[in-house]
């Protein structure tokens, strides 16, 4: 006799049938999982565009720093609520993952954090184009429920708000204006 499926069980498991089984999608999930893991693949990206555009350096360097900062949030919250990841037998878990706890999602976190303080050194609509595919990615994976990936938008949102703030202010007490 198997569990019935209800609420985020049932929702995770719409989307896994709904799009796992589709060409390329579980391994595109799987590269946006280790592309995020820990902030790194955004930390690369803030470095590199340092490195290319040494005039914008705060900008891209504030963008490493707000998804590190994101992730390191999301970490300390999983700590405190210490919701563990899907575990329904109808939920496929289609990669590993550091800890078994799942709420809020890191990944998003710094994803969000990232594309939106990214957008600001590209001028490009990044978050529209980049947190979709990643929170959609947690929810394949089977490593995330749809309010782990929700509230991770809400917490990444607020660290690049606040990461933002703060580099803009150095910017302007750099400058000579007031801080």
């Amino acid at each position: 006799m198997t569990e019935t499926l209800r609420g985020e069980d049932a929702a995770l498991v719409a989307v896994q049938s709904t799009l796992a089984g589709r060409p390329g999608v579980l391994a595109g999930a799987r590269a946006l999982s280790h592309f995020g893991e820990h902030s790194a693949g955004w930390l690369g990206v803030s470095l590199l565009g340092a490195l290319m555009q040494p005039q914008r350096r705060r900008i891209w360097l504030t963008a490493g720093i707000g998804a590190f900062a994101a992730h390191a949030s999301a970490v300390v919250i999983k700590r405190v609520v210490k919701r563990e990841r899907p575990h329904h037998p109808s939920i496929a878990v289609n990669v590993s993952t550091p800890s078994r706890l799942s709420f809020p999602s890191a990944h998003v976190s710094s994803t969000t954090a990232a594309s939106i303080l990214l957008a600001r050194a590209t001028g490009l609509p990044l978050p529209w184009v980049l947190v979709p595919p990643m929170a959609l990615s947690r929810l394949v994976l089977g490593v995330h429920y749809p309010t782990d990936v929700l509230t991770g938008v809400a917490v990444g949102a607020v660290v690049a708000k606040t990461v933002g703030a703060i580099g803009d202010r150095a910017d302007r007490k750099e400058k000579g204006g007031p801080a």
